[in-house]
């Protein structure tokens, strides 16, 4: 397996707006469609956020998840990654409510509290359709709360449904909030580390920065972990690259980023996919496939969830 990278697709998120691009998955029928084919396009594991069909908000209840994860394990066999992170205006009870009702193969965990800024977003983009759009966007006062409390609450919330995480880490304190849970016994090997590069608020996009994070959670966890990164916005393929190229696997998708090169908007996650899957193939490395990803990350299996 040390030549298998695996792919993660996060397909919609809770950072873009609709007005943005319309190519942002929105409606249950869009994200099922934008998940399924991220998956033929080689992502082993689809990282998956609800909205509201009318205007595309963030939408963290299980009803609006129930409608696309059934039309998804119906018809591809890639992890289904829920968010534990919703967005970061909404309470901890909220954000798990979908890992705790549907028991997922994998669930989002984010590592640590964090000013959260979006508001950069507004240099480029200047018009929206609705205006919650505008009002989330320019909100220089979000902090995305994940205290110890929180994270021990939603690690115990799901302790019973054999739910991994992936752990997402902004900044190196991350790392060290993770060791402490791996220490308490609250989490255990193989950990699935999601560094995230480039987020107002968090540790940015600079190669320096990747190294920093790897050779901090080389450190920290030695051969206990699978390691992966996220580059947000224009950094998203060539933090993939520099990662693959060590060794690491990748995260891509219109959560991260609505890109596919200089000022081109991608077409839709499947091209994002094949954009990385491109250079992986060409570093001499081969895609995990989705129950490789399974063996990787000692995962339960697509038969133990409850969609």
């Amino acid at each position: 397996m040390s030549r298998k990278v695996i792919i993660t697709c996060a397909v919609t998120g809770a950072i873009h707006t609709p007005s943005m691009s319309p190519h942002l998955p929105v409606t249950a029928e869009e994200i099922a469609d934008a998940a399924i084919g991220a998956a033929e396009a080689g992502a082993a594991i689809v990282h998956l956020h609800a909205r509201d069909p009318k205007d595309g908000r963030p939408d963290q209840t299980p009803e609006a998840f129930a409608p696309f994860l059934k039309v998804i394990k119906q018809r591809t066999d890639a992890v289904l990654n829920l968010t534990t992170g919703g967005a970061p205006t909404m309470s901890i009870q909220q954000r798990v409510s979908p890992a705790a009702a549907f028991k997922p193969e994998v669930a989002s965990l984010n590592m640590g509290s964090m000013n959260f800024g979006l508001f950069g977003m507004l240099n480029r983009f200047k018009s929206f359709k609705h205006q919650w759009e505008a009002d989330y966007l320019a909100n220089k006062d979000i902090v995305f709360r994940n205290s110890f409390a929180d994270i021990e609450y939603i690690l115990t919330t799901c302790a019973e449904n054999d739910t991994r995480f992936e752990f997402e880490c902004y900044d190196t304190a991350h790392l060290y909030n993770l060791k402490y849970f791996l220490d308490q016994g609250l989490v255990k090997a193989p950990l699935f580390i999601q560094t995230v590069f480039g987020i107002q608020g968090g540790i940015g996009a600079h190669p320096e920065d990747v190294l920093h994070m790897k050779r901090t959670a080389d450190r920290l966890f030695g051969d206990q972990y699978k390691w992966s990164v996220l580059g947000a916005g224009a950094s998203q393929l060539r933090i993939a690259a520099m990662a693959a190229a060590m060794g690491g696997n990748v995260r891509v998708g219109l959560e991260d980023s609505l890109w596919a090169g200089p000022g081109r908007l991608a077409e839709s996650n499947a091209q994002q996919v094949r954009l990385a899957r491109q250079i992986i193939e060409g570093l001499g490395m081969e895609v995990a496939t989705p129950d490789e990803a399974r063996e990787i990350l000692s995962l339960k299996g697509g038969d133990k969830v409850a969609f």
